[in-house]
């Protein structure tokens, strides 16, 4: 008589404790399209169903971004650790709207390291809660940003807004000396970039002695064409002035942190990868509005910040989001590269 071997009852793992239970892969799959990819959570749901077969409430999704969240606030805390030890970070701000109030989404970046942060504060209120500047020692590269301007570290313009500005007054008002200065600008630019290319230290001392006095002598010319307007007899306050004149003198104040990118290569002509980072979640406020409550803007910006540092060190995304689902966060690296 042929007798059948006994057949084990199947064992649920420990975790599954719900009616209806979405395994690390599902949920990391879900929490990547919502914070990477940027959908709505209606969108999520349908993109979920119609690939997967999976029916996600809004409710779950919003429960599977706070787990994620909350097993990635020790990795957020070293993040920000590691980038108080940088030498040099980028730093952009932009408007977000929370719980229907304006906030402030404040961005820091290395080309290894990305800690995105929400506040209510657009100034420095933020800059202190947050607790990365008041620490840094190193070169903040920013866009001329009073409340970065603030800290006691040191600090370098980005470039490209003062590009801008110059072409405008160059082609729709014919000032000769900001096109010279444009030009000024964008040589100097390639002649870093070849000087780090070929692994220079740095640009010749004489070539930068001869530039900064090409740069004051621009500044000079500038002074010529838009002289400060004395304030007329009786007036209060300060005599409006040409906005080429602000120009001037921002340059004239700040012409140190203006000019270090030709003292020092580890400095950047600008912070496009800060302003890249912000930029995405600008693009998720258009496609999904403004977030509901100031935990959801923190969960989110978070699990941003960490996926912006697996992705900049070449580590897997997906498999890092189950691992973080499955309370076994994927730690990247924390040590600063060369060239930061």
């Amino acid at each position: 008589m042929l007798t059948l071997p006994e057949v084990s009852p199947p064992v649920f793992p420990v975790s599954a404790k719900a009616a209806v239970q979405y395994g690390p892969r599902v949920g990391a799959m879900a929490v990547y399209v919502l914070t990477q990819q940027l959908l709505p959570w209606g969108r999520t749901g349908e993109v979920l169903a119609d690939l997967l077969g999976v029916q996600m409430s809004e409710g779950t999704l919003a429960c599977l971004l706070k787990r994620t969240a909350e097993q990635l606030a020790p990795v957020e805390e070293q993040i920000k650790s590691a980038l108080v030890a940088a030498k040099v970070t980028q730093n952009d701000e932009t408007g977000r709207y929370v719980n229907r109030r304006r906030s402030g989404l404040h961005g820091l970046s290395t080309s290894s390291l990305t800690p995105d942060q929400v506040h209510a504060s657009r100034g420095h209120k933020a800059m202190d809660a947050i607790g990365i500047l008041p620490l840094f020692t190193g070169v903040s590269v920013h866009a001329c940003w009073s409340a970065s301007l603030r800290s006691g570290c040191h600090h370098a313009l980005c470039q490209v807004p003062l590009l801008r500005e110059l072409t405008s007054l160059a082609e729709e008002l014919g000032r000769w000396w900001a096109a010279k200065l444009k030009g000024a600008l964008l040589g100097r630019k390639q002649a870093t970039d070849q000087a780090r290319a070929q692994g220079q230290p740095g640009l010749p001392p004489e070539e930068v002695a001869t530039w900064q006095a090409r740069f004051l002598a621009l500044l000079d010319e500038g002074d010529q064409a838009h002289p400060r307007a004395p304030t007329p007899p009786g007036q209060r306050g300060k005599a409006k002035h040409h906005p080429a004149r602000h120009l001037l003198d921002r340059l004239r104040t700040h012409q140190d942190a203006c000019l270090l990118f030709l003292h020092h290569l580890l400095v950047p002509f600008d912070h496009t990868l800060a302003e890249r980072e912000s930029r995405m979640v600008k693009v998720q406020q258009k496609v999904s509005g403004s977030f509901r409550s100031t935990e959801g803007a923190i969960h989110f910006c978070r699990i941003r910040g960490s996926v912006s540092t697996l992705r900049k060190q070449g580590l897997p995304i997906l498999s890092a989001l189950q691992a973080t689902l499955g309370a076994q966060p994927l730690l990247p690296s924390f040590s600063p590269r060369r060239r930061e």
